[in-house]
C-alpha cells in the first residue's frame, strides 16, 4: 500500500519498498541499468502496481526499461533479497523479488535509462546494497564471475 505526498513522491507504509527484477546473465556476467542523474547501477526492474502480479511487473517494467519482450513462460524465480533501499532514509528496505527469463529483442535504453552494461563481481562496489547481495549469491553459486 502506498501514500502519494504533496511532491509525488512513493513513499511504502509499512517501510518496504516491493520491486521485481530480471536476473540476465552471460558468459559470468550480469546486465545492469544506471538510470538518468544515478551514480549507481541497478539490476532492472522496478516497483509493482496496483493488482499486478510479480510476472505482470517483470514483463511491463523489462519492456519500459529495456524495449524488450518477455517469454512469460520462460521465467523462473530465482530468490527474494532484500536490504537498505539505496538513496531513503534509513529503515526504508527494498525488497527484491528476482527472476530470470527469456526474451525477445535487444536491450535498449529506455528514456529513464542513460546506460546499459555488462557487470562483474570485482564491479560489486557500484551497485545498490540489495544488488550487492544478489551479486554475491551469484558469485557463490558460480554464476557471476
Amino acid at each position: 500500500m502506498w501514500l502519494r505526498c504533496p511532491r509525488l513522491q512513493e513513499h511504502p507504509v509499512n517501510n518496504t519498498i516491493d520491486k521485481i527484477a530480471w536476473i540476465h546473465l552471460d558468459n559470468g556476467k550480469i546486465l545492469s541499468t544506471r538510470s538518468r542523474g544515478k551514480n549507481a547501477y541497478y539490476i532492472p526492474g522496478g516497483k509493482r502496481e496496483p493488482g499486478e502480479t510479480d510476472l505482470d511487473t517483470l514483463i511491463r517494467e523489462i519492456d519500459e526499461e529495456l524495449s524488450i519482450t518477455i517469454i512469460p513462460a520462460t521465467a523462473a524465480h530465482v530468490g527474494t533479497y532484500q536490504a537498505q533501499a539505496h538513496g531513503h532514509a534509513d529503515g526504508i528496505i527494498v525488497r527484491m523479488t528476482c527472476y530470470t527469463a527469456d526474451h525477445h529483442g535487444v536491450p535498449t535504453p529506455s528514456s529513464e535509462i542513460e546506460e546499459i552494461t555488462w557487470l562483474t563481481y570485482a564491479d560489486r562496489d557500484r551497485v545498490s546494497p540489495v544488488d550487492q547481495i544478489i551479486f554475491d549469491h551469484l558469485h557463490q553459486t558460480g554464476q557471476l564471475h
